[in-house]
C-alpha cells in the first residue's frame, strides 16, 4: 500500500522544519529554518525563522533563544546584536541563536501566532505534523535541544505585564540533576532578581522540554509594555556574555560585574486577577513590599457611572515583582503578581 501522503504523528518523529545551513560545520554560518506553511498564496513555501550556529572547536553548547512570544522585544534585539558581535574566532564550543523563535508571532509583534493562535511555550513537546507553533515546539525539542548543554530563553513581559528585571528558572519537581546548575548560572548572568517559578509543571514549556532531553534551562524577565528599554536589552546582552564566560565558551575580559542577585520565588497563590471588567488602578509600584490582604489597586467602570468602584486586595506577601501596564481589563487578567525572598538553601 502506498501511504507517501500519510503524517507520521509518533513524538519522536522527525521533524519536518528543515535548516538550511550546517548545524555541524565549523565557523559562523546564518540562515533559516524552513517550516513548511501551504497557503492559497504559495503552494510549496515555507516560512523563514532565522537561525545561526557560530562553531569553533570543542566546548560547551548553548541554544540562545528569543520571541517564543512575539511582543517580547528585549531578547529578540539582544540577540540580533550578539550575532552581529560573535565571530567563530571568538568563541570556543557552539552557539546556536534563534532571535524570533515563534517567527509568526514575532513578526505580527503578538504573543501567540497569528496563525494558529499558538503559544509557543505552552505547547511542548509539539508535533512533527501539526500546527505551525506545534512543529516548531517539536523541531526546537527533537532537533535543536539534544545538541546542546543549556537553553537560555530571554523572555519580557510583552504587551500585557511589565517585570523587575530578573532571571529565571522553573523548578521540576522530577528534574535530574544537571550537570550545570541553574542557580549559579543565574547568579552569573546578573539581574538583580533570580526567580524561581514553582507549580508550573505540566503546561507545555520549555522548561518541561529542557528536563526530558536532561539539560537545564534558565531564561529572564525583563521589562515588558511592549517597547524596548535600551538599560534592559544591555542586562540580557551582558548577562549573556556573563553566562558564557563562566561556561569557558568565550573570554570574560572587560565584561562588568554581575549586580548582586536576590533569589525569589512565585506561587500560583502570588498572581492577583481582575475579578471585573473595567479600568485598572495600581495602588502599588514595583519593587513595593506588600502584605497580605493590602490594597492591590481598584477597579472602576466609567460605562455605568452609578456603579462605585471596586477595591482589589492581595491573597499573599511580597515584592511587587510584575505589573499590567493596561488600564483596561477583563475577568481572568492578571494585574500583578509578587514574589519573595527563598528562605531554604537550593541544591
Amino acid at each position: 500500500m502506498n501511504n507517501f501522503f500519510q503524517l507520521e504523528t509518533h513524538p519522536m518523529a522527525k521533524s519536518r522544519i528543515t535548516v538550511d545551513i550546517d548545524l555541524e560545520k565549523q565557523g559562523k554560518h546564518i540562515g533559516f529554518a524552513r517550516l513548511p506553511h501551504s497557503v492559497n498564496r504559495s503552494a510549496y513555501g515555507w516560512l523563514p525563522i532565522p537561525i545561526v550556529s557560530i562553531r569553533n572547536g570543542v566546548g560547551r553548547r548553548v541554544l540562545l533563544l528569543a520571541g517564543s512570544h512575539g511582543d517580547e522585544y528585549e531578547g529578540q534585539v539582544a540577540l540580533t546584536k550578539l550575532v552581529q558581535e560573535f565571530e567563530a574566532n571568538q568563541i570556543q564550543g557552539q552557539l546556536i541563536i534563534m532571535p524570533m523563535t515563534n517567527y509568526p508571532a514575532a513578526l505580527a509583534g503578538t504573543r501567540t501566532s497569528p496563525l494558529d493562535d499558538g503559544n509557543l511555550n505552552r505547547l511542548y513537546p509539539g508535533r512533527a505534523d501539526g500546527t505551525p507553533s506545534e512543529m516548531i515546539a517539536h523541531f526546537v525539542e527533537t532537533e535543536l535541544m539534544p545538541r546542546v548543554d543549556l537553553v537560555l530563553d530571554i523572555h519580557s513581559g510583552g504587551a500585557s505585564l511589565n517585570y523587575l528585571p530578573c532571571s529565571t528558572s522553573v523548578v521540576q519537581p522530577d528534574a535530574e540533576k544537571c550537570e550545570l546548575d541553574a542557580v549559579t548560572l543565574m547568579r552569573h548572568f546578573g539581574a538583580p532578581y533570580g526567580l524561581l517559578l514553582k507549580g508550573k509543571s505540566g503546561i507545555g514549556s520549555i522548561s518541561e522540554a529542557a528536563t526530558r532531553n536532561k539539560i537545564i534551562r534558565i531564561g529572564t524577565e525583563v521589562g515588558g509594555r511592549a517597547w524596548v528599554e535600551r538599560t534592559y536589552r544591555e542586562l540580557c546582552e551582558a548577562g549573556i556574555k556573563r553566562v558564557l564566560a563562566h561556561l569557558e565558551i568565550i573570554n570574560s575580559q572587560g565584561l562588568p560585574a554581575p549586580d548582586e542577585m536576590l533569589l525569589i520565588e512565585a506561587l500560583p497563590g502570588d498572581y492577583v486577577y481582575a475579578h471585573a471588567n473595567g479600568l485598572f488602578e495600581s495602588a502599588v509600584r514595583l519593587g513595593d513590599q506588600v502584605e497580605q490582604g493590602d490594597l492591590a489597586g481598584s477597579i472602576y467602570f466609567p460605562a455605568t457611572l452609578n456603579r462605585p468602584s471596586e477595591p482589589v486586595f492581595f491573597g499573599s506577601s511580597g515584592i511587587v515583582l510584575c505589573e499590567r501596564p493596561n488600564a483596561m481589563c477583563e475577568v481572568g487578567d492578571c494585574l500583578l503578581h509578587l514574589a519573595r525572598p527563598v528562605s531554604t538553601t537550593l541544591r
